[in-house]
Formats: C-alpha cells, sequence, structure tokens
C-alpha cells in the first residue's frame, strides 16, 4: 500500500539528485530513505531511481509518477492550511497575491465580501514576476494578474485563469507637451520623446509599447524606470519624459497632465484573477464572482467618464 512519505521520498530524491541529499531534505536516516524507495519501487514492480556514482536520477517510470506524487502532497498541504485555519481561526482562508493597482481599486471589495461571509484572507502585494512565483510554488492559491492579450503567462495546467477586465493604456504627457490639444495622439508624433517606463523592460506595458512604436519604425528610449506610478505622473508633469500608463494604474489625474487614448488600435492589458485548481477551499469560486462584479462596476464607470467627457 502506497504511504505519503514514499511519494515524500520520490520527490526529495529528484529535488536533491542522491538519495543522501533527499535524507538530508527530509531528516531522515538514508537507510530510511533506501526502505522507502524499495517500499514503493516493489508497489509497481519496476525501477524508479537509477543510482550511480554520481547520484540518483528518475528512469522514465519515475518521472511519470513524480507530477502525480506532486499533485497528491501539494493537494494534501492545502487541505491542512485549509482545515488547520478553520480549527484555529473558526474560519476558511484564502492566500491571494495582488499587484498594486489592483490592490488599490479591483481587489478590497471582494476581500470585503469575502470577509462578510466569514472567509479569512491572507495578502500578499507584488510586481507581476513575484506573484507567480507564489502561484507556482503554492505559496498562494489564487491572484490577481495581468497580461498581454493572448499571453499565457507561463502557468501550468494547475491553474484557471479567469478574465476581469481590458485596461486601456493612455498616453500621460505633461500638460504643456506640443500634443496636448489633440483627442488622439498619433504614436509616431512621439518619435523624439522620451518615456518613463516600468522597472523591469519585460513588463507587458513596456513590451506593447515597444511593439507599437516598431510598427512605426522607432523604439522608445527610456530615462527613467518605476514601477511606483505616482511616481510616474508626478516625472512626467516635472518634464523627464511621456508615459503609457494602465486607467485602472491612473487615479485622479494630476491638473499638469494631459491623458489622452493613441491614435489607432487600442493598446491594453489584460486583468485576470489566477486560481490554483487543486484549492479546496468554495471561497475561491466566491473571489472569482466577487472580483467579477467588481472588474464590471469599474467597466461602467470608465465607460460613463467617456461619454461625459463627450
Amino acid at each position: 500500500m502506497l504511504e505519503l512519505r514514499h511519494l515524500q521520498v520520490l520527490k526529495a530524491i529528484a529535488q536533491e539528485g542522491s538519495l543522501a541529499g533527499a535524507a538530508r531534505a527530509l531528516h531522515y536516516a538514508q537507510p530510511t530513505v533506501t526502505h522507502h524507495l524499495t517500499v514503493l519501487e516493489a508497489h509497481f514492480d519496476a525501477a524508479l531511481v537509477q543510482r550511480g556514482p554520481r547520484g540518483a536520477v528518475l528512469t522514465e517510470l519515475g518521472e511519470t509518477l513524480l507530477p502525480h506524487a506532486e499533485a497528491v502532497l501539494e493537494r494534501l498541504q492545502l487541505a491542512e492550511w485549509e482545515v488547520r485555519g478553520l480549527a484555529e481561526r473558526g474560519t476558511r482562508t484564502l492566500r491571494i497575491g495582488t499587484f498594486p493597482t489592483a490592490g488599490a481599486l479591483l481587489l478590497p471589495p471582494a476581500v470585503k465580501a469575502l470577509n462578510q461571509k466569514g472567509v479569512h484572507i491572507s495578502l500578499a502585494e507584488g510586481e507581476l514576476p513575484s506573484l507567480l512565483r507564489g502561484l507556482r510554488s503554492r505559496e498562494l492559491q489564487a491572484a490577481l494578474v495581468f497580461s498581454q492579450p493572448g499571453d499565457r503567462l507561463d502557468l501550468d495546467e494547475d491553474f484557471e485563469l479567469h478574465p476581469l477586465l481590458t485596461d486601456p493604456l493612455l498616453l500621460v504627457m505633461p500638460d504643456n507637451h506640443r500634443c496636448a490639444a489633440l483627442d488622439r495622439v498619433p504614436l509616431q508624433e512621439l518619435r523624439d520623446d522620451d518615456w518613463v517606463g516600468a522597472a523591469d523592460p519585460r513588463d507587458p506595458c513596456d513590451r506593447v509599447l515597444s511593439w507599437a512604436c516598431a510598427q512605426h519604425g522607432f523604439e522608445p528610449v527610456h530615462v527613467m524606470r518605476t514601477d511606483d506610478y505616482a511616481m510616474v505622473q508626478g516625472f512626467v508633469a516635472a518634464g523627464t519624459g511621456v508615459a503609457l500608463v494602465p486607467r485602472l494604474a491612473l487615479g485622479a489625474p494630476r491638473d499638469d497632465l494631459a491623458v489622452r487614448p493613441l491614435e489607432g488600435p487600442p493598446l491594453a492589458r489584460e486583468i485576470s484573477v489566477a486560481i490554483l485548481r487543486s484549492t479546496v477551499a468554495p471561497s475561491a469560486q466566491e473571489l472569482v464572482a466577487a472580483l467579477t462584479r467588481q472588474a464590471g462596476h469599474i467597466t461602467r464607470q470608465w465607460e460613463s467618464h467617456v461619454k461625459d467627457a463627450g
């Protein structure tokens, strides 16, 4: 009969590359690791690990078993966290990650709705790369994420991705910029401007800007990079450069800025919530429903603002 410790040993050998390393990682004696591996291989009547003078590697059969073993162990860990949280606090627990702009406007109403249903929320704030790492490591059960349309975000099939809203990217300029009087700004008019961009050049917004500029035969020159959108607006107002800013991050634009859409096909980022499929909490689906409601509210506000401006 299979036991969890047999699966833990297989996983540890795969990670550490040797039986001795697996023993250290699991705080077992090496003969104990050898025993559990022997029992596991006897259960399948097949070799799962190939041992050699330089360590140990999984055989093809071992590699086949490994993702199933990891899924079982992961599901058990999630169940333990859920049940322990319910036992200790009398509430269900959901671990959610968010990036700053979504944390400001999109997530709080959803958290409030879940709190009212007795769900305890554990929040982690970070930029997109750290959120994706948190999901892959299973430290997070859900996270608000963003991407260019069509991006897969490098998340595997263990995750569900629920689209929430399309966040338009708007041009932010000093109010005395030569293009400030235009209703829509042709991107080619900004060929000689400096740009304030994201801290990470691989940020989806920066990548879509580079793509759009390339259609007009130039590459944007970034003179400053930051993920603080209040800072972006301040330095744009000071004349440091222009910036492409998500609508969700704008808040109430400053009086010394001009905010305009670019001419041509609209540029945008897609905001979604990623949910780990093996999350045992029914509150995960409640989170999706609450976020969808708030996203709809925000979208309607934007549409109303556009009508009023027109």
